[in-house]
């Protein structure tokens, strides 16, 4: 069934999380109401959370839905071929007013046998930081499961993880087994596998407003843990008009676009592409049409789309499966 090709936005799908806040709209300018909003999905074929098509002929169709009547020339030839009909990676705006738990996730087997699902492979490219703001993202050094029971028991378990500061425009890869939590004062970029698997671990003891503590997967998080020492910051270049390769992984490769002029992107039709405007305004000319974007938009670019021009004064995360 042939479809009309253009580039793809979606309804941002609104998470309330006892951690959230508000930059994503004084920020982000994203339509909440609420003062407690700590997720913006963008870009979503999560069960239950399907992100719906906002623009063009498609609006209003699920994304699901337009992959399932056209996946080669949405997802493109190879991500079909390796994934099926499944959209493989979900994106996330997130505003952390305070620290979210400690967590981890499973890898691809774990979540598979245990969940039917992907694992959660992550990376994260820091928007704004307040002063101070740190995350956590592993262990200070080598640990092991005996080592990490007795510091959670004791409720010293922050004392063996890595707290690290950051600053806007830091990046971090977090492959699965990685313990770590995003801390206070933080809005990020999330790009990561299709899966909404979560092992909380560890939650400073805090209480909802009926006084009920979350739910916390200690048990289930032991076999995910990876107990090993990482190093999870990227380094990347930052020249203008070139896609500069931050992360290159199995599930996903992200690039930094420092645009300010013109670029001509020409495409193979092998896998679909994600734009996240991280900072600044764009547009895309494709088909004699203009698509303008600004900061806090992500678009998906559907495989099909080989041609294209993108300008402006951007810095724009680029997205894909190589």
């Amino acid at each position: 069934m042939s479809i009309n090709i253009y580039p793809l936005q979606f309804d941002p799908i609104l998470k309330e999380r006892i951690w959230g806040g508000e930059k994503l709209k004084t920020v982000l300018n994203k339509s909440i109401t609420s003062k407690i909003t700590g997720e913006s999905w963008e870009l979503s074929t999560v069960e239950g959370d399907v992100s719906i098509i906002a623009n063009g002929d498609l609006k209003g169709k699920l994304l699901t839905e337009v992959i399932d009547e056209a996946p080669n020339e949405i997802l493109g030839t190879e991500v079909h071929e390796r994934f099926g009909k499944e959209f493989p990676l979900l994106f996330k705006y997130l505003d952390a007013r305070e620290d979210l738990s400690v967590q981890v996730h499973p890898n691809d087997a774990l979540a598979k046998k245990r969940h039917n699902s992907f694992g959660k492979t992550e990376m994260w490219y820091i928007m704004q930081a307040d002063e101070g703001s740190e995350i956590i993202v592993g262990f200070k050094k080598d640990s092991n499961s005996k080592e990490f029971l007795e510091k959670l028991k004791s409720k010293t378990l922050l004392s063996i993880l890595d707290s690290v500061e950051v600053k806007e425009g830091d990046v971090f890869f977090l492959e699965t087994g990685t313990v770590h939590a995003i801390g206070a004062g933080l809005l990020v970029a999330e790009i990561q596998q299709t899966s909404d698997i979560t092992y909380r671990i560890y939650d400073f003891d805090r209480v909802d407003a009926q006084g009920n503590t979350r739910e916390l997967h200690v048990d289930l998080a032991l076999e995910a843990i990876n107990y090993k020492e990482l190093d999870t910051r990227k380094e990347y270049l930052e020249d203008e008009n070139q896609s500069d390769t931050i992360v290159n992984c199995p599930y996903f490769t992200t690039n930094f676009i420092p645009l300010t002029d013109t670029i001509t992107i020409s495409k193979t039709g092998n896998s679909f592409t994600v734009y996240m405007c991280i900072d600044g305004a764009f547009e895309i000319e494709y088909n004699m049409n203009l698509y303008q974007y600004q900061k806090g938009d992500t678009v998906l670019i559907p495989a099909a789309m080989d041609y294209y021009v993108i300008s402006g004064k951007a810095s724009i995360l680029e997205i894909y499966i190589s």
